[in-house]
């Protein structure tokens, strides 16, 4: 891999690069002789190795960003978008997210949390936004996630939830049980509304 090309990847909008990522945006054909060019620019400052075949430009990466990219496909979800939105109050260090197996890893001193779901489910796109270089749960669907693998959680404040997005998105995931439980918060936020 040429100067030139390893400066096209540091240019590029993403904090984190996979081996298959920087193999497919350099010209150099032999995987071996890349590994010992990609150790040539760890050791000289100009790429940081977070793991096995993963890369950043610096220390300063986007969190979630390696996490999608340590298993793929995946997207952000769970308790993670959950705190952001206000759904869920306790505090959670471990970035958690959805893909084909459950895992834990801790990388760089960050824990990551990578819980199964359903291919059928995991692949499609519905309450999955795209940002800058990473797939996130929007709230409705983190909600749901949580609620497909857990029969009984506890959410602090529903009223961030928007439920009609809620419903578009439960038959999704094909599951009566989710269907009554969903049906059960619906009533008990809307009864909490009336009262306050």
């Amino acid at each position: 891999m040429k100067k030139a090309n390893i400066l096209n990847i540091l240019r590029s909008k993403s904090s984190v690069f996979s081996f298959k990522e920087i193999l497919l945006a350099s010209v150099e054909a032999k995987p071996l002789l890349l590994k010992r060019r990609l150790n040539y620019y760890v050791t000289k400052g100009e790429l940081y190795h977070i793991r096995r075949g993963l890369y950043a430009k610096d220390k300063n990466y986007d969190r979630l960003e390696l996490a999608t990219k340590i298993f793929t496909p995946s997207y952000v979800s769970f308790e993670t978008v959950l705190v952001q939105a206000g759904v869920v109050f306790q505090h959670y260090s471990t970035i958690f997210v959805a893909t084909y197996q459950t895992k834990e890893i801790v990388c760089d001193g960050q824990t990551y949390s990578f819980k199964k779901i359903k291919d059928t489910i995991l692949t499609n796109s519905a309450g999955i936004e795209q940002r800058d270089n990473y797939s996130i749960a929007s709230k409705e669907r983190a909600f749901l996630d949580i609620l497909y693998l857990n029969k009984g959680y506890h959410f602090d404040n529903l009223a961030p939830l928007d439920f009609s997005k809620v419903f578009d998105l439960l038959p999704l995931y094909n599951n009566q049980r989710m269907a009554k439980k969903v049906d059960a918060y619906f009533k008990d936020f809307k009864a909490n509304r009336m009262v306050s």
